[in-house]
């Protein structure tokens, strides 16, 4: 009876020991991109790198448009994440196609202008939202995704993405945007975390 009772904590302690049996389900896709090499020149690529931290703040819901902005708070480490259920469409921003009229589940809530607090690098407002849009383009092609990106940023280098991976955003117009569909027969979490440093994006099944 001892001798039972031994081996059945045994192989509870094994199974409970082995990663295997524990680990949370690999995502279908992971990306990782550095927020300190946006631009080459150190002031430049700060504007980049805030306006990325911003539009990830708007996709949270940590900053509304019209409101305040604390870039204490939109630069604080975190993790945002938006749900895809089967079928439903991500747009980046709300001006669509009319393919996706009325279809669009989420988007980043965001308009990268002046009034939604972007910063400028001299030239232009809003500067680095293509880098997110195009490192979320990336993960999303690399997870079997549908993704559609009308036009291509193939006009600027875009550091660590090649130039067919490059897309262009302008929330006056339908045909700069990203459009990401989930296609496959099981909701969908789109987990971005981030520091001033890095932002790595996860999509992975949701329960």
């Amino acid at each position: 009876m001892n001798t039972t009772f031994i081996s059945f904590v045994t192989a509870a302690v094994l199974l409970v020991s082995n990663p295997a049996q524990i680990a949370s389900p690999q995502p279908l896709a992971e990306v990782s991109y550095s927020l300190s090499n946006r631009n080459a020149n150190s002031s430049v690529n700060k504007v980049f790198a805030d306006n990325i931290l911003l539009t990830l703040a708007y996709l949270g819901g940590k900053v509304k448009i019209g409101s305040e902005i604390s870039w204490n708070t939109v630069k604080a480490d975190g993790e945002v994440r938006f749900i895809l259920k089967p079928g439903e469409t991500f747009a980046f921003h709300d001006n669509v196609t009319d393919k996706f009229r009325n279809k669009i589940s989420a988007t980043t809530n965001a308009h990268f202008n002046s009034f939604d607090g972007y910063k400028s690098d001299g030239w232009l407002i809003g500067n680095g939202v293509c880098h997110l849009a195009s490192f979320l383009y990336v993960a999303a092609k690399n997870a079997g995704l549908e993704v559609e990106a009308p036009t291509n940023h193939d006009f600027a280098v875009i550091p660590n993405i090649e130039n067919k991976d490059g897309v262009s955003i302008f929330s006056q117009s339908a045909q700069q945007n990203l459009y990401i569909t989930n296609n496959k027969s099981a909701p969908l979490a789109f987990v971005f975390i981030h520091t001033q440093e890095q932002v790595i994006i996860r999509i992975e099944q949701s329960n």
